[in-house]
């Protein structure tokens, strides 16, 4: 059995504001959700500049039914709270709490990258000090990247097929592309999907310096160049993205808002480098075919790709190598941008926030401009819309994650029709 999956509702927290709307809006106007880092000595790292959500208050959901009360609150590590929010508020947007639905129907796959890392770090120095003794008793469960999908699943009740894809940065796209398929076997009918990360501290910084993963910029504006020959290394951002994924008899019957349709996953992997993507760009190359051919597309019929696009020397020239596979002459026509222009790199939380942007791509008839571009890169030679906003149909757009360890994943979307 082989069924539809649309995309009914979105939630988001991001550098560029709290909730989808201030997200967006950010996103249409090409701000900047870039900030100097302060309350860590950036004099050690060398890094200066990250994608910091600023305006997330958490007693605003001490009230909200569904989020979390200040009890719970200080049982929660952050990236459970940016994802139990974001959660919340992808069920609000599609306009239904799937009461109707059996339960064991009804899903959650929220990846995450890294975790408790800010937990970790502050009980590993109780440890020290005062002994194992002293350790939280909470530590684990708030500590485990799993458990903001298990948190989601007690807030909402829903008891299907519950787990968190940890493929580095590559996790949220994952965590979407397997709901996707959950729903489309026949094995659920909704699934809250997405990633979800908060890394803001010294010891997270240094260890992406140290591996020369980051830019050490001090100009907010040229900080995360995407596919720039000057391009230095990424901004590391935090957040988290979810979405409401539904099966479309479903959403249809209920009069359900469809932003987009997911049709079509690929998922392969390099096995090449620990953290170098693949040269040749071959293994995420098929992840974009095996994307467009479950949906039943040519490279031609696509719009629209929503690269990974880090701004890491690396990655942008291997990605477009690899577009260059999957689409042969169709990738010299295709639009493509990174999202991370303007946010950073999320992590485990960035392939699912760029799954929003482009259902909101599909939705708006909007194409966004890379941000801080100024220099053409001879092996990055693509259209990476650095010139303006672009608005058109998007008829489909693909979302590329590429994760250390060679996990590729591309979702592939497009504008619902009534019938195949």
């Amino acid at each position: 059995m082989s069924r539809r999956v649309v995309i009914t509702g979105l939630g988001a927290v991001t550098p560029l504001g709290t909730g989808v709307d201030k997200f967006w809006e950010g996103i249409k106007a090409n701000r900047i959700g870039f900030s100097f880092i302060d309350g860590v000595n950036t004099e050690r790292t060398g890094v200066k500049i990250a994608g910091i959500v600023r305006d997330f208050n958490e007693e605003d959901y001490y009230d909200v039914k569904g989020c979390f009360d200040k009890k719970e609150a200080k049982r929660m590590d952050t990236f459970t709270k940016f994802a139990v929010a974001a959660a919340h508020e992808a069920l609000t947007d599609s306009g239904s709490d799937f009461s109707d639905i059996d339960p064991y129907r009804a899903g959650v796959m929220v990846g995450s990258g890294i975790g408790g890392i800010d937990l970790t770090l502050s009980e590993y120095e109780k440890y020290l000090e005062k002994g194992p003794g002293r350790i939280s008793v909470f530590y684990i469960p708030m500590m485990i990247s799993n458990m903001a999908s298990g948190m989601i699943s007690m807030k909402t009740g829903f008891r299907g097929a519950n787990f968190d894809v940890s493929s580095a940065c590559a996790s949220g796209t994952h965590s979407i592309g397997e709901a996707f398929r959950k729903i489309k076997d026949g094995y659920l009918d909704v699934c809250l999907a997405g990633g979800t990360e908060a890394t803001n501290v010294e010891f997270t910084y240094g260890g992406f310096a140290n591996m020369k993963a980051l830019t050490k910029s001090d100009d907010l504006e040229r900080a995360s160049i995407p596919f720039d020959k000057e391009r230095s290394g990424f901004v590391l951002g935090q957040g988290s993205g979810v979405i409401v994924l539904e099966e479309f008899e479903h959403a249809k019957a209920r009069g359900a808002h469809i932003y987009a349709e997911l049709a079509g996953y690929g998922a392969t992997c390099d096995g090449y480098h620990m953290t170098s993507p693949m040269p040749t760009g071959e293994a995420a190359g098929m992840g974009m075919s095996l994307a467009m051919q479950e949906a039943g597309l040519k490279p031609s019929d696509v719009d629209y790709i929503n690269a990974h696009g880090t701004s890491t020397g690396l990655n942008d020239k291997y990605e477009t190598a690899a577009i260059k596979l999957a689409f042969g002459d169709d990738a010299y026509k295709v639009k493509i941008n990174s999202t991370k222009s303007m946010i950073g790199h999320l992590l485990g939380a960035a392939g699912a926030v760029e799954a929003i942007v482009t259902a909101k791509s599909i939705s708006e008839g909007f194409i966004h401009r890379t941000v801080g571009y100024k220099v053409p890169d001879e092996e990055c030679d693509l259209d990476y819309c650095t010139e303006k906003n672009i608005t058109q149909e998007v008829r489909a757009a693909l979302s590329n994650s590429l994760g250390f360890g060679g996990h590729n994943a591309t979702l592939c979307f497009k504008k619902v029709q009534e019938a195949k």
